[in-house]
Parts: structure tokens; sequence; C-alpha cells
């Protein structure tokens, strides 16, 4: 089985390290795709995400690091011959939203399922927007070890502390 897990993933979090996990168990071939939104602004270039989740993947043989650009999920998972797309639920809010996207996704092609994993208790809150608004507080860089894996806050580190 084919899976395809996507996001923009800046930067990638604790919450995103338990989802590749995850995929990683479930899956044959586990494409972790790095999404690139023109109308986002990013704190990490679109290299440095997929070098971040490429170290965090390193001894993972079924593992491919890709990107999207300016192209529907649905449209790649099809180019790769992916079974599933899979997708991580926070809360009600998450949930209403891929469910969305599912029926859509269907309606482009029926024959890609969409896998939902709900996340961990100690999980529920964390998220990319959360970490990077943490940043530049006082004491910023002890709290965000909390939430991200230990080389994604070396990075942080490097790129906004002193």
């Amino acid at each position: 089985m084919i899976g395809i897990y996507a996001g923009s993933y800046d930067p990638p979090t604790n919450g995103h390290l338990w989802m590749f996990k995850q995929g990683i168990r479930l899956f044959d071939t586990f494409f972790i795709a790095v999404g690139e939104n023109a109308h986002k602004k990013y704190s990490f270039t679109l290299e440095e995400r997929v070098e971040m989740i490429e170290e965090l993947c390193i001894d993972q043989e079924n593992v491919k690091v890709v990107t999207i650009e300016n192209k529907f999920l649905v449209k790649y998972a099809e180019s790769v011959n992916a079974d599933y797309i899979f997708r991580g639920i926070r809360n009600e809010g998450d949930y209403t939203y891929e469910r969305g996207m599912r029926y859509v996704n269907s309606n482009m092609n029926a024959t890609i399922q969409t896998l939902f994993m709900m996340s961990p208790r100690n999980l529920v809150e964390v998220s990319s927007s959360l970490v990077k608004g943490l940043v530049g507080a006082d004491g910023w860089e002890d709290i965000i070890q909390e939430y991200v894996p230990p080389t994604v806050c070396q990075r942080m580190l490097k790129k906004f502390g002193e």
C-alpha cells in the first residue's frame, strides 16, 4: 500500500513526527509531501523544510520526501499510484475541514481513499502556527523544545536566536 501525507511543515512539529511514525508503520511506501503555497509566508524555505523532514526520517527506507507546488494533492497522489491520503485530526475544526477536502478529493478521484488518524491527547494543541507564535518571547528557546523534535529545535535556535 502507498500512502501520502502532505503539509507545509513550517516547521515540522512533534505532532507531524507522530504522524510520520504512523505512516511509516502503516504503508509499504510512504510519501511525505511538502507543500508550497504562493499565498503563504513561510519561516523556512521549501528546501529547509524538506531537509528537516529528511533528517527526521533518515533511517526509514519506505519514506520518500517530495514537494508539491501548484497541484492538487489528490492529483499528485494519483501520479504516484497512492492508495491513501493520510490526514491528522486534532480537533473538531480539523475534522470539519478534512471531511470537506475528502469529498472534494473523491470527486476528482474516487479510488484514492482518505485515512484519518486522531492525534494523541498530548499533541492535540501542537501546530506549526503555535510554535512560530512562541518565537521571540522571553524564554522561547526552552519552551519550543516541548513541541518540536531536537533537530528542528536546533534549526529554529540558529535561525531565530540571538
